[in-house]
């Protein structure tokens, strides 16, 4: 599957098909939460937040992936991602974008 952030793709006609999306909400386990807390004090970067974003991105865009597929797309083009805390150590992550065919 071909993901862009434009909304063309050069040498390509494209037929809009629509909306997909995929989304995820993860957190870290309790102890490195209390560790990333404490890191805080010092400064410097949260490793443990930093792999689950990577993986909550990853997840995302695999599920926004799978629903453009299941419409039979080519190609998403317009991908977006946006993240919310939901809770305390807990964070959204939601990928999008317009999935499309080559005509």
């Amino acid at each position: 599957m071909l993901l862009v952030t434009t909304e063309t793709i050069s040498g390509k006609n494209l037929e809009m098909i629509g909306l997909v999306k995929g989304s995820t909400i993860q957190t870290v386990n309790a102890f490195k939460d209390i560790g990333s807390g404490l890191k805080t004090l010092v400064g410097g970067e949260l490793g443990s937040y930093n792999e689950m974003m990577t993986k909550a991105r990853n997840l995302a865009t695999d599920r926004m992936i799978k629903e453009a597929e299941a419409l039979g797309a080519d190609a998403i083009v317009g991908v977006r991602y946006s993240s919310s805390s939901v809770m305390q150590s807990a964070a959204e992550i939601m990928a999008y974008g317009t999935a499309v065919k080559f005509s």
